[in-house]
């Protein structure tokens, strides 16, 4: 029997698979790097094409407009509770430093120290009397407290009235940075100022836009609710206006003045309770850093501070 040397034949068979799918995940990052990356490029270059007038009033807009209290002191009539400098003014402006100049003490000698002491017995006589004998006096400083306490009272329910009033109202709300609530030696001031872009008042005009007179209204609402008088006040930038031959920026502020006085007649303020309406023009700059700054131009409404009541028998 023949035996056969042939090699038997294998094949082989491979299937190739195909390799997984590894996603896109990394072009969504890298998009979102691209467009962050874009964005900071021009905010740089915004900054770097702002002046720094449009600066000051980006800043300005989104400042919060508040009247800030600090506690100090062991109490007495307002409780302990004072006006911070930094609640009366608007971010960026420049506080009013009030500087107090001492003289040097002269050399004592014995004859000065015994006129000092001689002196200062007979002003120790001179009060304790005058203490015995003016109980007037005394009850003219209580009743100049109380009435004191009653307007700080009253200043800060009016201010917490108006604010809730224009957070109820979605037009008021909008225009919360141009409004400044403040106290000052003269009473509680409201201020209604112009922003970079927010206008109060059109151009060279003296009747305000409808944005404007609500707010005007609202305040009317708030203040009519106590006996204090008001003045009103116009203002503006140290830009010169350039309107019809005598007629410039004192006369537009006053007109302003005046309109924002028939606006609060209309609803119901009585005529009694005007003190003054005025238009100062640019002389009382609110930023005098910046006089052409557009936070200048503004309306002012001070509810004043009322003189205490005297009693019939008081002599000064």
């Amino acid at each position: 029997m023949a035996v056969s040397n042939e090699q038997p034949i294998i094949i082989k068979r491979i299937k190739k698979q195909a390799h997984a799918h590894h996603g896109g995940a990394w072009k969504i990052a890298y998009a979102d790097f691209v467009t962050a990356m874009m964005a900071f490029f021009l905010l740089m270059w915004l900054i770097s094409m702002t002046t720094p007038e449009q600066k000051q009033g980006l800043a300005d807009y989104f400042a919060p407009a508040s009247v800030s209290r600090s506690t100090s002191g062991a109490g007495g009539v307002l409780g302990g509770t004072a006006f911070e400098l930094e609640g009366a003014r608007m971010a960026g402006s420049a506080p009013r430093v009030v500087m107090t100049i001492s003289t040097p003490a002269a050399p004592k000698s014995p004859e000065t120290n015994d006129k000092r002491t001689a002196s200062a017995s007979n002003g120790t006589m001179e009060s304790t009397n005058s203490t015995q004998s003016s109980p007037s006096q005394t009850t003219s400083n209580a009743a100049a407290a109380e009435a004191i306490s009653r307007d700080e009272q009253n200043f800060r329910s009016a201010a917490e009235s108006l604010r809730q009033a224009m957070q109820n109202d979605p037009d008021l709300a909008e225009l919360s940075k141009n409004v400044i609530i403040d106290e000052t030696p003269e009473g509680l001031r409201v201020q209604i100022v112009d922003q970079d872009g927010r206008s109060m008042f059109p151009s060279g005009l003296a009747e305000p836009y409808e944005r404007t007179r609500k707010l005007i209204e609202a305040v009317a609402k708030i203040v009519m609710k106590l006996p204090n008088r008001i003045s009103i006040s116009g203002h503006t930038d140290s830009t010169p206006f350039t309107g019809a031959p005598g007629y410039g920026n004192w006369e537009l502020t006053s007109d302003r003045a005046n309109a924002a006085r028939r606006i609060m007649a209309r609803q119901g303020l009585p005529g009694d309770r005007i003190y003054q309406v005025v238009g100062k023009a640019d002389s009382e700059p609110l930023f005098p850093e910046d006089p052409h700054m557009a936070a200048n131009r503004r309306l002012s409404i001070v509810l004043l501070r009322e003189a205490p009541a005297m009693p019939a028998n008081f002599k000064p």
